[in-house]
């Protein structure tokens, strides 16, 4: 089904949601038609706040809006779910659109495969009736369910289209850009170059696969870096907990913009508990680049000022090959928490691969680099 029709047949006028790559032709077609439009269309830092504001959508207008995201998010909105938008609350209607990664019987990766699993059995724990989108659905299936969806959301409930890989399709021609001059994986490569042994956790998608293949193409091992390949939002985090145990070692951790918003309350954490040997890296392109490069609010926020006023010890930034040496040199030698946000290009090899380790050969295999080095 073109995406087009199925926002049609949905029959709202307002979209916010994180972008997915199972959705990747809804997003397009959504940046396409409305661009970003507090009216129309928001991509929103994570899941709940999407959900937030469509309830603010709906209190303001009274219609229904539609809320997408990939299904890890659902954990994000089991909260407004059960406690805002419940018919045994305020009963506000949502409409939800959830691409189904790690769907059973369809290869993923492995931070899909449980929450595939269990994403049916949340919408059904949330009380939230769902229809499976499937590429042979019709239009005319799609009018005859959204015509029992809508007798649900009168009476204030909230109902769910769960999207199989390739169910949707668009044709619109969409690129996004941005005019920054150094590549994610020139960036990552410089960080390596300065950390020598230094432990590195990693952000969830594309910076990951990067830093793997970096290390590989060296001929280095890759027990100093964890892959967080899932739980986006959560890196900086991990890195914190495991500086404040390894107060000897210096720690980094390579972050995204999109992921950083997705949790941002975490670097107000880091300020409080300054921990004098981590430093935090956002790359910064602007953009949900892994799953197609819709933007984010980070392209025109000052980041450094963010962690400064968090907390951090010192915040540096860089947008030039020559910048970027620089900060990485002064943070590898200051004491300190600190922060470094680089400006980067959209943009990754068309032969980018993938860890040949499992997540859990990854995680006992930094672990063991931790202990030995201590």
């Amino acid at each position: 089904m073109r995406a087009e029709e199925f926002a049609a047949g949905i029959g709202a006028d307002y979209f916010t949601g994180v972008p997915d790559s199972q959705l990747k032709a809804l997003c397009n077609y959504l940046a396409n038609t409305y661009g970003i439009d507090p009216q129309h269309h928001v991509i929103a830092a994570n899941e709940g706040n999407a959900a937030a504001l469509a309830a603010g959508y709906h209190l303001a207008t009274g219609k229904v809006p539609v809320v997408y995201m990939q299904n890890s998010g659902e954990g994000n909105i089991i909260n407004p779910a059960a406690s805002l938008l419940n018919r045994e609350v305020y009963a506000i209607p949502v409409v939800f659109v959830i691409g189904w990664r790690g769907e059973p019987g369809v290869h993923d990766e492995p931070q899909h495969i449980y929450q595939g699993q269990v994403t049916l059995k949340l919408l059904e724990d949330m009380g939230i009736e769902y229809m499976v989108l499937s590429k042979d659905t019709t239009k005319e299936e799609l009018a005859q369910k959204m015509e029992h969806f809508r007798s649900l959301l009168e009476q204030g409930e909230d109902v769910a289209f769960v999207v199989r890989k390739g169910a949707l399709t668009y044709d619109g021609p969409v690129h996004y850009e941005n005019d920054n001059l150094m590549s994610r994986e020139d960036i990552i490569r410089h960080i390596v170059a300065v950390t020598g042994e230094d432990p590195i956790v990693c952000t969830t998608g594309k910076a990951s696969r990067e830093l793997f293949e970096i290390r590989e193409a060296a001929g280095q091992g890759h027990g100093y870096d964890f892959l967080t390949v899932g739980s986006m939002g959560h890196a900086s985090s991990i890195a914190l907990g495991v500086a404040s145990f390894k107060p000897d070692r210096k720690v980094w951790c390579i972050d995204g913009d999109g992921a950083m918003l997705m949790h941002m309350g975490a670097m107000a954490v880091a300020g409080s508990l300054a921990p004098k040997n981590l430093v935090h890296i956002v790359i910064n392109n602007g953009a949900h680049e892994t799953v197609g490069g819709m933007p984010t609010a980070a392209a025109s926020l000052d980041c450094a000022a963010l962690a400064r006023a968090c907390g951090y010890s010192y915040a540096l930034s860089a947008a030039a090959p020559e910048e970027l040496d620089r900060v990485l040199a002064e943070a590898k030698e200051r004491e300190g928490l600190g922060f470094i946000e680089i400006k980067c290009s959209i943009g990754a090899r068309s032969d980018l691969g993938r860890p040949t380790t499992t997540a859990r050969e990854n995680k006992e295999s930094f672990m063991r680099t931790l202990r030995t080095d201590s």
